[in-house]
């Protein structure tokens, strides 16, 4: 699969799954789990295979700044790992993380993908989505 086409597919997958959660009315440790899980494996795939991939300088300062919004995602889901779903600030932090998320796949979606497509051909997107597929793979299998 093209790599683009992966990480779209998996801010879908986050979207939806959060957009799930800030609904209910209770929140399933369970469901969390999951979105949560999907979440650090879509972040480490993005920065150990996606972003060294594609660093260049038309696209490094798109990086430098997608990782800070890594950096600033990870620790509110962090602090929310460390709370019960009933906690009084776990919905505000879930809301706050679910706007974090769409934030950064517009950001992602709309100036850094059209900038791949151009340094990297169909060829290399596909291998690299392999690539990125793979270790996925691999983290889906030790959560």
């Amino acid at each position: 699969m093209d790599a683009i086409d992966l990480l779209k597919d998996q801010h879908r997958q986050l979207e939806k799954q959060f957009s799930a959660l800030k609904k209910a009315d209770v929140v399933r440790p369970e469901d969390f789990k999951a979105a949560s899980d999907l979440l650090v494996t879509h972040i480490t795939i993005e920065e150990q295979r996606f972003y060294p991939a594609v660093q260049a300088g038309r696209t490094e300062d798109i990086l430098l700044e997608s990782l800070e919004e890594h950096l600033s995602i990870k620790r509110v889901l962090a602090d929310m790992l460390t709370l019960a779903s009933d906690d009084p600030q776990f919905g505000p932090k879930l809301h706050v993380l679910a706007e974090q998320l769409e934030h950064h796949h517009k950001e992602e979606e709309d100036h850094l993908f059209p900038k791949v497509e151009k340094l990297l051909d169909a060829a290399a997107r596909e291998q690299l989505g392999a690539d990125m597929q793979t270790l996925a793979d691999a983290l889906e299998h030790r959560a």
